[in-house]
């Protein structure tokens, strides 16, 4: 047999744009979050026909599968597109996408699509759009952005600024109502803060803050009262919705029931958006279940390690809030249908079905892949480098 060498997509030599983005970007990252997207795409096929049961206007069975597709394509446009901007673009593209979450926000009350009474949602034509899905990759790096700026000593005020975005985002989320964004949000700004090393005084004092705005929530928000009760005592009320995707998830056992064989996500609601996990374990089993969640683990783990070991105090803490944030959403969606935490609509990265939320995880991947990308100087000397490639001039 004749032997023969392989031959990458782009040659070492080749200095055009989609070149250097091939030899700069960390393909790892970039395969982990395609095989998500993909897994996505394959399983909204088998949870589009029970799906459309709740609404009997749809008659095509695959009708969330087609518009998954959509949106799984503009996502991924969108990833690939903002991967290859240099740490400026995505400061500006973080700005624009903040102050543009932030005036849809401001209108919601006005102009918004009330669902199951929270005004989360705008009509666009013949879709939905959820704004906060924009606004929390936004504000991380504009809240990185702010911290650095502050540590330069030029005058900047920097941490009032990015108190006053974080105050304002959570301020419009408040009023929707949508606690768990607010949570999420919160949860990562902090880690941002923390990273951006600021004294640990004020990481204590903002965790007690924190503390005790969660307790206020608690007594201002009756659905956070009531969504407590269901899951410290279940056996009071109603628990249809967890208790449906609980079973799904038992039924899956080790390898699953098999494609298209799924009996119990029939009756699971939001079995396509936000218990999408519970349906891939009935189907495929724990199997599905561990590589979905080792995909999510080294997506974070590896976009941890690649962002320590950036030079520039902004590249690092927006990049490490980044890879945060996903995997913080990952692991709450998951905790959701695994019943470890109490029930909250907040939808699995790439996963989901959901034009708002796809479209919002191919910024949020983009931008990280973006500030992580090989370049002169942004690497500390001496680091290790994936691939053992050198940095392109």
């Amino acid at each position: 047999m004749t032997a023969h060498n392989y031959s990458p997509a782009f040659s070492r030599n080749d200095q055009s744009p989609l070149a250097k983005w091939f030899w700069t970007v960390d393909r790892g990252l970039l395969a982990a979050a395609l095989t998500l997207v993909a897994l996505g795409v394959a399983l909204s096929f088998a949870s589009s026909p029970a799906a459309i049961l709740a609404d009997q206007s749809i008659t095509d069975p695959f009708h969330y599968s087609w518009r998954m597709i959509v949106w799984a394509s503009m996502g991924l446009v969108i990833m690939m597109t903002t991967s290859l901007l240099s740490p400026r673009g995505v400061r500006r593209i973080a700005l624009l996408g903040l102050l543009g979450a932030i005036v849809v926000m401001t209108a919601l009350p006005f102009i918004g699509n009330e669902v199951k009474g929270a005004a989360r949602w705008v009509n666009l034509g013949p879709f939905s759009l959820q704004p906060s899905e924009f606004a929390k990759p936004s504000l991380i790096v504009v809240a990185a952005w702010m911290f650095s700026e502050a540590q330069k000593g030029k005058g900047v005020p920097g941490v009032s600024i990015a108190f006053a975005a974080w105050a304002l985002t959570v301020g419009l989320l408040l009023i929707q109502p949508d606690i768990g964004q607010t949570l999420l949000i919160t949860t990562t700004f902090m880690a941002v803060f923390f990273m951006a090393g600021v004294p640990l005084k004020w990481v204590a004092a903002l965790a007690a803050a924190g503390a005790a705005g969660v307790v206020g929530l608690y007594f201002a928000f009756s659905h956070m009262r009531d969504r407590l009760s269901r899951f410290f005592s279940p056996e009071t009320t109603d628990t249809h919705q967890i208790d449906r995707a609980s079973e799904a998830i038992r039924a899956g056992g080790l390898v699953g029931r098999g494609v298209g064989e799924g009996v119990m996500k029939r009756s699971v609601p939001d079995l396509h958006t936000d218990f999408i996990y519970s349906v891939g374990a009935e189907e495929f089993g724990l199997v599905l279940s561990l590589a979905m969640i080792s995909l999510y683990a080294f997506i974070v783990v590896r976009g941890m390690r690649r962002a320590m070991k950036l030079t520039d105090p902004f590249e690092q803490t927006a990049a490490a809030g980044l890879f945060m944030l996903i995997g913080l959403q990952a692991s709450i969606n998951i905790a959701v249908n695994l019943n470890l935490i109490p029930t909250k609509g907040m939808t699995l990265p790439f996963i989901s079905y959901g034009g708002s939320s796809m479209l919002a995880m191919g910024l949020t991947m983009g931008l990280a892949l973006a500030l992580t990308r090989r370049r002169p100087g942004a690497y500390e000397p001496g680091a290790s480098l994936p691939q053992g490639r050198r940095i392109l001039p």
